[in-house]
């Protein structure tokens, strides 16, 4: 039996959420829920497996607010700190699934999360309470499965870091989840050719030297043709209701908490 591919969006913001710490702009003041943005990232639910990519340092507070119970594994786009600083607390859903937790990630991506948790695997004293994860490098352009679900690790361009977007499927169906990036490679653009739904990093109206913006964003997701498109890692330049009402047909603004099925 066909059982659909959800995706939920437990943040969408960057790296210094919406509102931000002493801001009175507009959007940092909205009474608009939609304008509340933790920091980026997605629960994905396909059959029995459940998967998260990047653990934001919002973490914690996400799993309360969605209430996640199971987690499989743990997918790292880069390493920058607001997409791996809540790994930390993956050792709760080791407890709840009595568990070790498999960790992917790229060689370069993997080593920088090794050197910032390196408490992770040393011998454990009585009273301590750490993770639980098996650290997995992932090949780029190699194709990789968790449980029920197949994933490819495409590497983007964002700045100097080593970063990857993901390809995930499941039966049949197709998603791309990219939220760091500034340029994508054509290799990149080629293999999400015919993904079901396309997940985009746009910053803001005006370029940034290593983010997409809102004009370039929509540019690249037109190129690539998914039938359904949402933009994320928004900052506070952006109000949830107006961009909403610019954006072409079958491109929409992703919120916290959103849900999508394909």
């Amino acid at each position: 039996m066909t059982t659909p591919l959800e995706m939920t969006f437990l943040g969408t913001g960057t790296s210094l959420g919406v509102p931000m710490i002493g801001c009175s702009c507009d959007v940092c003041l909205s009474a608009d829920s939609h304008n509340r943005r933790r920091r980026s990232s997605v629960y994905v639910v396909a059959g029995s497996t459940r998967l998260v990519i990047d653990t934001s340092p919002d973490f914690r507070e996400q799993a309360l607010t969605f209430g996640l119970r199971q987690v499989d594994a743990v997918l790292f786009t880069h390493a920058h700190a607001d997409h791996i600083l809540g790994l930390d607390d993956i050792r709760r859903f080791n407890t709840l699934q009595s568990a070790v937790i498999p960790v992917y990630a790229v060689s370069e991506t993997m080593a920088e999360v090794r050197r910032v948790f390196s408490y992770i695997g040393r011998p454990v004293q009585p009273g301590l309470y750490r993770p639980q994860v098996d650290f997995r490098i992932v090949p780029v352009q190699s194709t990789f499965g968790v449980g029920e679900v197949e994933i490819t690790a495409l590497p983007v361009e964002h700045g100097a870091e080593h970063t990857v977007g993901f390809c995930l499927s499941y039966q049949g169906r197709r998603i791309g989840y990219f939220p760091d990036c500034h340029r994508m490679p054509e290799p990149t653009r080629e293999a999400l050719r015919g993904v079901s739904l396309m997940v985009l990093d746009t910053l803001r109206y005006r370029p940034h030297p290593t983010h997409l913006c809102v004009a370039e964003s929509i540019a690249l997701l037109q190129g690539i043709g998914a039938p359904e498109s949402y933009l994320t890692h928004l900052c506070h330049d952006l109000d949830h209701a107006r961009l909403a009402r610019e954006l072409p047909a079958g491109i929409h603004v992703a919120y916290d908490g959103l849900v999508v099925r394909v």
